[in-house]
């Protein structure tokens, strides 16, 4: 099944969600007004165009004639503009004088019109609004290339990409997929498009243009969906960047194997972080700021700038970490790594200004 609309999850709470939806895409949706106030203002309008129309024709009640006594008072009024507005034209009360038949044609035929495209409108907005959503997706699966794929909205989900966006990423260029409807609904609300589904099918990732993607983020909630989702992913995609977060250590090699570029051990790295905190408050206190992206010190990977090459990597006015040339990590006291090179990229601690700051979180 394939339905389009234009944001810690347990996966045994999500198997029903799995097998009624195969696959659906989903858009962020702008503010619209609530149903039932849509339908109260429709009646109301309806009501006013039956009664201008009703008073109408009884302002000329006498250009018209009633078979059964002749005459026309306002409840009769009432009557013929109810058969009249809605097509059914009993023929008992007709209009004979020329200024009636004026008025009919004049002012209670474009009533009528109305009338018949209020009743109709509900009808006609869902076909509009369909087609709309069509040419939505539509434009959205053409305009998105080098995009990223963040599978699992729970809260790895959540901070990797509160992350990318702190770094200048725009959120239309960020794909959610998650088995439940409810999780997309909320990553929607927060400006995610996002694809209703299981990630271990190729079909559910095929919906999220992944073949297209540059970078994917898999932060579901069991390690062997992770390495499903992982093995599916890096066949469809051969080049994009894959990053994955496991929960038990032992499984991090099996996720490489299967693809990941890299891989984020949850538990471990959370009992790392508090035991440096217990040994040094202060030192997990840094470890958290250069965590959190687009605050105090962050960790960020740059290319070296022209001006750099030749000099050591103590030279540089960033704190430099560690020095990758090629596929190897070279660390700052490392000799190979001076001097510089132009394809090096360096990872350094940097200091964020408040001004940067907002400026990469929009």
């Amino acid at each position: 099944m394939f339905h389009v609309k234009l944001p810690g999850h347990d996966a045994l709470d999500r198997q029903v969600d799995e097998r009624l939806v195969t696959r659906r895409v989903t858009l962020p949706r702008r503010m619209v007004q609530r149903p039932l106030r849509q339908v109260a203002r429709r009646v109301m309008i309806a009501l006013l165009v039956l009664v201008v129309t009703a008073f109408t024709v009884w302002f000329d009640r006498e250009g018209y004639h009633d078979n059964a006594d002749g005459s026309v008072d306002l409840l009769d009024s009432f009557y013929y503009a109810t058969v009249t507005l809605s097509t059914t034209g009993y023929g008992d009360i007709v209009p004979y004088g020329a200024g009636a038949r004026l008025t009919n044609i004049l002012v209670v035929t474009p009533l009528r019109v109305l009338f018949l495209i209020i009743l109709v409108g509900t009808t006609l907005e869902v076909l509009t609004e369909r087609t709309r959503e069509e040419w939505r997706l539509n434009r959205w699966r053409l305009r998105l290339r080098d995009h990223t794929v963040v599978i699992g909205f729970g809260t790895k989900g959540r901070s990797a990409m509160q992350t990318l966006c702190a770094t200048g990423l725009n959120r239309e260029q960020i794909v959610v997929v998650d088995p439940n409807s409810k999780v997309i609904e909320a990553a929607n609300a927060e400006g995610y498009a996002g694809v209703v589904g299981d990630a271990t099918r190729s079909d559910v990732l095929l919906s999220a243009e992944l073949q297209r993607a540059r970078q994917i983020v898999i932060a579901t909630q069991r390690d062997d969906t992770a390495v499903l989702v992982t093995l599916t992913a890096r066949q469809l995609n051969r080049g994009a960047k894959i990053v994955a977060a496991v929960r038990e250590e032992e499984n991090a090699q099996l996720l490489r194997q299967s693809g990941a570029d890299a891989v984020i051990t949850s538990a471990s790295a959370a009992g790392r972080l508090l035991g440096l905190s217990v040994l040094s408050p202060s030192a997990g206190t840094v470890m958290e700021d250069l965590i959190q992206q687009g605050s105090g010190l962050d960790l960020v990977e740059r290319p070296v700038i022209k001006a750099e090459v030749g000099r050591s990597v103590r030279e540089v006015q960033d704190l430099v970490v560690t020095v990758k040339r090629g596929h190897r990590l070279l660390g700052y006291d490392d000799p190979e790594a001076s001097p510089l090179q132009l394809t090096d990229r360096l990872i350094a601690i940097v200091r964020v200004s408040p001004a940067a700051a907002g400026t990469g979180a929009e």
